[in-house]
């Protein structure tokens, strides 16, 4: 299951008390106050791992605890250290305080860490207090609580490239084939469930990675569909790759279907709206009438974009699409 968005409590430390106590031993002269000082609260720490793509351990985890600090004791030992408690999520996961919604931290790498909540400092013992003007103090401090906060945690993927367009357009059997990526493939709207991730290899050791994103229909800014549900997961990517249906199966209009997807990219957000694009006629082995290709190709050169077109079932198409998002990727350029 994906998730991609939790609540969770985090909790750390208290730090422990300080002590209060005396020397009362023999043969030791002057004993005096020997009260030692509690031991600092445990940190509770977020960790990005690359081992997560998901949020899904934590919904069912949604509380995370340090340790406490040991008390102090007599003979002025201070008490122990409590364990800090780490909470591992996936690369790309931002970290909001539930209450106000202010972002505390973005994990944009792996092993990233975040001390999302700080333990509480030990208390004093009488020990502290002592003066040449006070030598019995009975003074000793408790220790301060561990900071805790309710957190909302949502995860953006991390890919260069965003494959988008309407349900069934391809996006799916497009990125089984350029990647080692297996999503599920049927002849139905919506398919798929869920965003998913292919990494593409070129020669030369040149790679890049690409995420289907699944849901996008009229309105989908607003809800309909999949909604926003995953329209985030493209504001990270560098680049777009709009594929639009011109197989003659669906009877659908594709600058019409080209038109919908920008708007409602442009609705989500006008940063989105103005991502570098390609445009991709798909499935053109299914394209029986040659002015479907060529209206998404005019409406393309109309908005300045390229334009490729492809066949996913045969191939055709393939390498060049891959070499030309390559190039776009590393064209710096592009992207100013």
């Amino acid at each position: 299951m994906f998730i991609d968005e939790v609540k969770i409590y985090v909790k750390a430390g208290d730090g422990g008390n300080g002590c209060l106590a005396f020397r009362r031993e023999k043969f030791v002269a002057k004993g005096g106050p020997s009260g030692g000082d509690g031991g600092r609260g445990g940190d509770v720490i977020m960790v990005s791992s690359m081992h997560y793509n998901t949020l899904l351990h934590l919904r069912y985890n949604p509380e995370h605890k340090a340790e406490r600090g040991g008390h102090g004791e007599g003979s002025n030992k201070t008490g122990a250290d409590g364990d800090d408690r780490e909470v591992k999520v996936p690369v790309g996961t931002i970290v909001y305080d539930w209450n106000t919604g202010e972002q505390l931290f973005d994990f944009t790498e792996p092993e990233q860490r975040f001390v999302v909540a700080k333990g509480g400092r030990g208390g004093k013992g009488n020990a502290r207090f002592a003066k040449p003007w006070h030598q019995t103090p009975t003074e000793h401090e408790p220790g301060s609580p561990g900071r805790e906060l309710t957190l909302r945690l949502e995860l953006k993927l991390l890919a260069d490239v965003g494959l988008v367009g309407f349900p069934n357009a391809g996006k799916s059997t497009l990125i089984s084939r350029i990647s080692a990526a297996r999503p599920k493939i049927a002849d139905y709207p919506f398919t798929t469930l869920e965003p998913g991730l292919g990494v593409v290899q070129l020669p030369e050791d040149r790679s890049f990675v690409v995420a289907d994103i699944p849901g996008l229909i009229e309105g989908a800014s607003e809800g309909h569909g999949l909604g926003t549900q995953f329209l985030r997961h493209i504001e990270r990517t560098r680049l777009l790759v709009h594929m639009v249906d011109v197989s003659d199966i669906t009877g659908r209009d594709p600058r019409k279907d080209f038109k919908i997807i920008c708007n409602e990219l442009s609705s989500y957000s006008e940063e989105l709206g103005g991502k570098p694009m390609i445009v991709v006629a798909s499935k053109i082995d299914a394209a029986q009438d040659p002015k479907r290709v060529k209206a998404v190709k005019a409406i393309a050169a109309k908005n300045g974009l390229q334009f490729l077109q492809i066949s996913s079932a045969t191939g055709q198409g393939l390498e060049e699409l891959k070499e030309a998002i390559a190039a776009r990727l590393l064209a710096p350029a592009a992207f100013e």
